[in-house]
Parts: C-alpha cells; sequence; structure tokens
C-alpha cells in the first residue's frame, strides 16, 4: 500500500492526482463529487434568479474575467478572454453588477474585496544560506542513496527547483537500521553516563540557537512559511524543547516497590532500542525535533523519515547535532517517498518502536504495517478538525483576532487548526462581518518579506486540492464572505478564504482542508455546541472564548479533545503534551508523556535474606 498523505504528498509529476494514501483505488476527486449531489437539492433554495446570478459570477470568476470593486456601484469585467464586442461587454457589466447584489440578497457571496499583499511574489528573494547537506545520514555519515537516484525538492513561491536530494529506499533503510542497531547493542549512548548524554544535547540546543538564521531561512525556502515565523517563534521553541529533554536524561529512573514477604521489588525504565520515526511536512524541523528529543533523552538509537516535500532542514540540523559529540548511528535520516522508504521503515523487522505524524489516511496504513510485521508499538499523531467556540460575553474583537490565527497560522497548514468556528448566534453577524475584514487584511506574499503573514501552500497538490473544497463550499451553499482565488501568477498562493452559514454536514466542516480557509458556523446554547464540536472523527484541539470561568469549565471538561485552548490558542510549551483523541491518534509528544513511548518498564524481584526491615 502506498504511504502518501495529505501531511507528505509526493511531486505532482510522481503520483496520481488527489489520491487518497493507501488506498490507490480511492479517488479523492471521485469522493468529493460524490458527496457533492448530496448538496445538489440545497442549491435549490435559492431560486432561479439567484441561481442566474451565480452561474453569472461562476462564469466571470473561472474564466479569465476578474470582478473589480465588488462593493461599488459598476462592475468592470475583463471580457477579452470570450472577445465580446464592446456594447456587449457593457450589457454584461451591467448584469453582474445586478447579479452580485441578487446574491447578496440571498445570502450567497459577500466581500469579494482586495487583498493586503507585498510586491515581488513573482520575484522572489533568495536567501544567502548554502544548502549543502543533500545526502542521506547513516551512521555518522552523509552518503547518497544505493540506487544513487535523487529527487527535487521545490520552491513553493515559485514551483522551481532549490536542489537535489538523495532517494532513500528500502535498501538504504535496511543500512540505516543496522547502523542504529550496532549503536544501541555496541556503541557507547545507551551506555553514557545520564549527564554525558545530557551535556550532548545542551550543546546541540546551542549550536541551534548559533545557527537560528540560517535554519529558520531553509525551512522558509523549502516549506513557505513566514521567515519571520520559523525565526522568532518555531527555532526558539525547539531550542527550548531541546534543553528541556536534556533536562529530563537524568531524571529517568524507576521505582522500589513494596512486596509482600521477604523481596526485593523495584522498576527500571529501559530504552527501547531503535526507532522509527516519520515526520510531516508542514512543521519539518519542528516535528523533528518532538520526535527525536524524548527518544535521544531516553537512551534510544534513530532511524527518520523525512517529508519528500521538506527534507533540507532535518539534514542541515543532524549535522548540528554530530558536531555537538552524538556518536555515529545513533540517530540516521532517510529522505525518500512514502510508498519505498515510509512502508520499508514502517514494517521494518528490526525497528522496536514506530512514531509517525501525518494524515489519519496514512496513520491507518502505518499502523497495518507495523501490526504485520513485528508488531511494533505505535504512536500516532493525526489530522483535526478543531473547534473554536466564541460564547455570547466573549471579546469580540478579541476573539476574532484569535481565531483568525487558530485557522490561518503556517497558511492554514496545521493539524490543530481551529478549522470549524461556532459563533452564538447573538454575535454572530458582528463576527463574521469583522472576520471578513480581519481576512482581507492579511498580507500575502514572499514569506521572506518581514510583513507577509501568508506564503505559499506547499506544492500544486495541495493548492488544487483546497481549490476543491473551496469549490465545494459554494456549491454546498455555504456563503463565501471573501477569497477563494489564486493570489498571484506564480507559485501556490490562495487568497485567505472565509465561509459563513456553514453547516455541520458540508464537507468543508467535516474534512481537514489543510489550507486558509475558515468556516463560521452560529450556535444557541452550550448543550448544542458541545453536541456538534463532539461530533467529529477527529479529536486533537479546541478553542474556547468566553469571560465565564463556570462556561469555561463545562467546556474544557466536555470536549473530547487532546487540547483546549482557553482565551488563547497554539500555545505550545515544551512540557505541554500534545496528542489526540478518536481518530488524531493516540500517544502523546512532548512533556513528560513523551517519555514513556520510549521505554520499556520492566519489573526486577530478588530474594531478601534475614532483612533488617521489610
Amino acid at each position: 500500500m502506498v504511504l502518501m498523505s495529505m501531511h507528505e504528498q509526493t511531486r505532482p509529476d510522481q503520483r496520481e492526482t488527489y489520491k487518497i494514501p493507501g488506498l490507490s483505488e480511492y479517488s479523492f476527486t471521485s469522493d468529493v463529487d460524490r458527496r457533492r449531489e448530496i448538496y445538489r437539492s440545497k442549491r435549490d433554495r435559492f431560486g432561479s434568479t439567484q441561481m442566474a446570478a451565480r452561474k453569472l459570477l461562476l462564469l466571470s470568476r473561472y474564466s479569465s474575467a476578474h470582478l473589480r470593486s465588488i462593493g461599488s456601484v459598476s462592475l468592470l469585467l475583463n471580457l477579452s478572454f470570450f472577445h465580446l464586442s464592446f456594447a456587449f461587454a457593457k450589457s454584461l457589466s451591467k448584469m453582474a453588477t445586478e447579479a452580485h447584489h441578487q446574491c447578496r440578497s440571498c445570502g450567497w457571496a459577500r466581500g469579494f474585496g482586495s487583498y493586503s499583499s507585498s510586491s515581488g511574489v513573482d520575484e522572489p528573494i533568495i536567501p544567502s544560506v548554502k544548502i549543502t547537506d543533500t545526502q542521506l545520514l547513516i551512521d555518522g555519515k552523509f552518503v547518497d542513496a544505493a540506487s544513487g537516484k535523487t529527487f527535487p525538492t521545490l520552491d513553493p513561491r515559485t514551483g522551481d527547483v532549490i536542489t537535489h536530494v538523495a532517494e532513500g529506499d528500502a535498501e538504504d533503510v535496511d543500512r540505516a537500521v543496522a547502523a542504529a542497531r550496532k549503536a544501541f547493542d555496541e556503541g557507547p549512548w545507551p551506555r553514557m553516563t545520564a549527564y554525558e548524554r545530557s551535556r550532548i544535547l545542551l550543546r546541540f540546543a546551542d549550536l541551534l540557537e548559533k545557527h537560528n538564521d540560517d535554519l529558520a531561512a531553509i525551512e522558509t525556502w523549502d516549506n513557505g512559511k513566514p521567515y519571520k515565523q520559523a525565526a522568532e517563534d518555531e527555532i526558539p521553541s525547539i531550542v527550548r524543547l531541546m534543553r528541556y529533554y536534556a533536562g529530563w536524561v537524568d531524571k529517568i529512573h524507576g521505582l522500589t516497590v513494596p512486596a509482600d514477604g521477604q523481596y526485593h521489588a523495584q522498576t527500571l525504565h529501559e530504552p527501547i532500542g531503535v526507532v522509527g520515526q516519520i515526520v510531516p511536512w508542514n512543521f519539518p524541523l519542528l516535528m523533528f525535533a518532538w520526535k527525536i528529543g524524548p527518544a535521544l533523552a531516553c537512551g534510544n538509537t534513530v532511524v527518520l523519515k523525512t517529508a519528500e516535500l521538506t527534507p533540507l532542514s532535518a539534514l542541515y540540523a543532524a549535522r548540528l547535532l554530530h558536531e555537538a559529540g552524538l556518536p555515529p548511528g545513533v540517530l540516521n535520516i532517510i529522505s525518500g517517498f512514502g510508498s519505498t522508504a515510509g512502508s520499508a521503515l514502517s514494517s521494518h523487522m528490526d525497528v522496536n518502536k514506530l512514531a509517525f505524524t501525518g494524515s489519519t489516511e496514512t496513520g491507518r496504513t502505518v499502523l497495518d504495517l507495523a501490526a504485520k510485521s513485528n508488531l511494533k508499538p505505535v504512536t500516532l499523531e493525526l489530522g483535526g478538525k478543531s473547534p473554536f467556540i466564541v460564547c455570547k460575553d466573549a471579546d469580540i474583537d478579541q476573539a476574532v483576532e484569535l481565531a483568525h490565527i487558530a485557522l490561518f497560522y503556517n497558511q492554514g497548514q496545521c493539524c490543530a487548526a481551529g478549522s470549524r468556528t461556532f459563533v452564538h448566534e447573538s454575535v454572530y453577524d458582528e463576527f463574521v462581518e469583522k472576520a471578513r475584514a480581519r481576512a482581507t487584511k492579511r498580507v500575502v506574499g514572499d514569506p521572506f518579506k518581514p510583513e507577509v503573514e501568508q506564503g505559499p501552500q506547499i506544492d500544486n497538490g495541495q493548492f488544487e486540492k483546497i481549490r476543491t473544497y473551496i469549490k465545494s463550499g459554494i456549491e454546498s451553499g455555504a456563503t463565501l464572505e471573501c477569497g477563494g482565488e489564486r493570489y498571484g501568477s506564480k507559485g501556490y498562493f490562495i487568497q485567505p478564504t472565509v465561509f459563513s452559514n456553514v453547516q455541520d454536514d458540508m464537507l468543508i466542516a467535516e474534512d481537514e482542508i489543510f489550507g486558509p480557509v475558515q468556516t463560521v458556523s452560529k450556535f444557541k446554547d452550550l448543550d448544542e455546541v458541545i453536541r456538534r464540536a463532539n461530533n467529529s472523527r477527529y479529536g486533537l484541539a479546541a478553542g474556547v472564548f468566553t469571560q465565564n470561568i463556570d462556561t469555561a469549565n463545562t467546556l474544557a471538561r466536555a470536549l473530547k479533545v487532546g487540547t483546549v485552548w482557553i482565551n488563547c490558542y497554539h500555545i505550545i510549551h515544551a512540557a505541554l503534551p500534545f496528542g489526540g483523541y478518536k481518530m488524531s491518534g493516540f500517544g502523546r509528544e512532548k512533556g513528560e508523556y513523551s517519555l514513556r513511548n520510549y521505554l520499556q518498564v520492566k519489573a526486577v524481584v530478588i530474594p531478601l535474606k534475614n532483612p533488617a526491615w521489610l
């Protein structure tokens, strides 16, 4: 089965478009088309005039025509694509203006305003950082793939090639696992004192801090996220995380257990062995750190597969870790594709533990491969469709801003994104209007520019998938408040998009879109919103916005999710566990809880002779 996920896709020319991971016979497009049929009857309620208006707007939007100054009296249409006469163009312009007002009155389309932008998207800034680490890391050395193959990693701002990276496959996974096994069974890492291992991790944190700007530049170049976000938020949090786990190294210990009779009973916490780890493309370096931090702190050795869309930052960081003194073979990195390297790692008989972050669909495949091989334990951090609940007593301006951040952070490519916004009916209209206004002010452009809030989506496959969901939202009867279009002429930029009047059975309310698409629904009371918020196959996170402590406590305990943020969102700390309920996975990342993923617990019982006490 193919290991390819929403979080970890191959390049457009290397895969069949819209295939759902692990289910090669199942087409994403056909699924959307099938489910669209459910909504066809809903569209009848608009009536013939409104439907004509909608068709006219769709015609202008999906051809070369551009709608400008929607809020004004006139509506200008570029009709060169259809080579229409000037007289007919004037007539159609008048019709379109009337159609737009009809659509506004029926609630289908509002506020197709202009967007804040950063000039120069077509002339991207080229960072000064040099890309030198493009090979596989096996047994402490950077080496070519056994096959000699490479694959391109692309700049999502343009689709141009940044560099070519070694393409690892099953043979390379075997080499890496063998190196990790030797390092665990014979090498110094698990036999070092805890203090020595801690010092290496602390030196690594210092080097990450020293190379902050280069790491952030690589992350932005390869992924498309704003440089400011990478440099000021993500890399510092990784430094903090590594220092946190360095502090845990000499505090991992078992217990002495009282026993009946003359026995000494104790537990030992032992490293589990060779760990396989697979990380996604949306937070490449952050997930690299979340995975290796606790695994190395516990004394394990690691084989990590990077996402094929974003392989560069982990290789750079791994070089720094060896510079800090990590012994050869303790950390091995394979860049490659899910169907080859990912499958080989998941099913390897000499891997003792597997950790995966990615889509729920691919998580199923990983779990299946692990079970069918050596029944290795697996932790999964998977998809989400997190509710963001705005109560009637909320500070609306603050709630709008936090809901905006909750959804649009990282171009919406975040598993914990607050992608189902529920707003109390008494403040709903005010919230929607302000959410629309905030989205249209969001600055889209080259992520290396300091003023830019939103860069491109990761690749063309994700770009087109998001656009398919936007089209589905329009066809299912949701109100498109703003956005919905491509931004610019190059790369994979999408306008920040807001839908209102979203119903729970719409595709955009059910599925993880993984893009800059905010959906806003209204609710009447707490019982209703609790039921609706929990009515999802996911359970990763939730946001609650209220000034009432009783309301906050009620929702915090009622919501079936792994994290509840109250009057805040996306607060991530090294000591806070992160993980989900239901189909959002199992096991926890970060904090003390994550150490349990990488330890075996052994009970030891020894008879005592003539003990002075029991």
